[in-house]
């Protein structure tokens, strides 16, 4: 499941807000004596409990806090209307919901906007960075996706990468004086070919040289176990630059136990080195329905009871 799709999908259940379902009261979730008790702050996305919950925004909130979810990430954020922000931020303060990512900037797919070093393009990169300012602002955000787009085959990647540090210090002094920080995110050659950052020791280097507390690592379990495998060594080494995890079982990119990933062990290995921020479980669901809504609950269950 790619970016694009959660985008998507998130933003077509914000519109049952906009009309008024209204309701703050979470269905078919499990009885509040059962709420689990998890050792990580998982962090579910808009649709993936829709089944369950409803279409309206808020009563997916709600089921994700009746049912022991301590976190929430949502790409599409940016684009919700703010009265949507308002609502979604305040039912997660009454909830004790921690909001993680949503997508700070327009992403290149095809073009070398930070890589390029172009002006026109670095401009309009900081543009959208002051105004995720605001909504980080109004929902309580910490964090922010930064992808740096496609690589510029027409320099040499030494240029390239002083052109992504360069827009990437000038994003960090627009961000570091609200503490707020953007999370960089290597992508895996299969699913996003050609794109400039698709590494951890990259993502590193990178985080070394613009030296900022705002400038930090989003590793992505299921992209890293594509692009480079030797997950636990890797984020072992990128350790200290890493502020943010995101997580999909490989083939399919769907929950934990749908694939080849020992997500049990990884788990264990980064709460027992005192990770306390989000893990966004940016995935699919392997089966439909509620029963596969259920079932991902149970896979959370399962790889978090080590």
């Amino acid at each position: 499941m790619q970016r694009r799709s959660f985008l998507k999908n998130g933003l077509t259940t914000s519109t049952a807000l906009a009309f008024g379902s209204g309701s703050t009261i979470a269905k078919n979730t499990l009885p509040m004596s059962n709420k689990h008790e998890f050792k990580l702050k998982y962090a579910p996305h808009l649709g993936m409990f829709e089944k369950s919950a409803g279409s309206d925004p808020i009563d997916q909130l709600n089921f994700m806090a009746d049912n022991g979810f301590e976190a929430f990430e949502d790409n599409g954020m940016k684009g919700r209307e703010l009265s949507l922000q308002e609502k979604m931020a305040a039912t997660m303060a009454s909830r004790g919901i921690q909001m993680g990512v949503f997508v700070a900037h327009e992403i290149y797919w095809r073009e070398p906007n930070l890589a390029s070093g172009k002006v026109d393009w670095r401009e309009e990169f900081l543009n959208d960075i002051k105004s995720s300012v605001e909504v980080a602002k109004r929902v309580n955000a910490n964090w922010m996706t930064v992808v740096p787009g496609h690589v510029d085959f027409r320099q040499d990647m030494g240029y390239q990468t002083a052109n992504v540090v360069e827009s990437l210090k000038q994003a960090c002094g627009i961000l570091e004086p609200h503490n707020l920080v953007m999370v960089l995110e290597p992508l895996n050659f299969r699913d996003h070919p050609g794109l400039f950052l698709t590494k951890s020791a990259q993502a590193y280097s990178i985080c070394k040289a613009v030296n900022s507390p705002a400038c930090k690592i989003l590793f992505d379990i299921y992209h890293q176990q594509i692009q480079e495998g030797n997950l636990i060594p890797n984020i072992e080494k990128s350790w200290n630059e890493i502020a943010y995890f995101q997580v999909g079982d490989n083939p399919g990119r769907n929950e934990p136990t749908s694939g080849e990933i020992n997500y049990k062990n990884v788990f264990k290995y980064i709460h027992e080195n005192g990770f306390n921020g989000v893990v966004g479980m940016e995935h699919g669901n392997s089966k439909k329905g509620k029963e596969g809504e259920m079932a991902v609950i149970n896979a959370y269950l399962e790889v978090d009871g080590f």
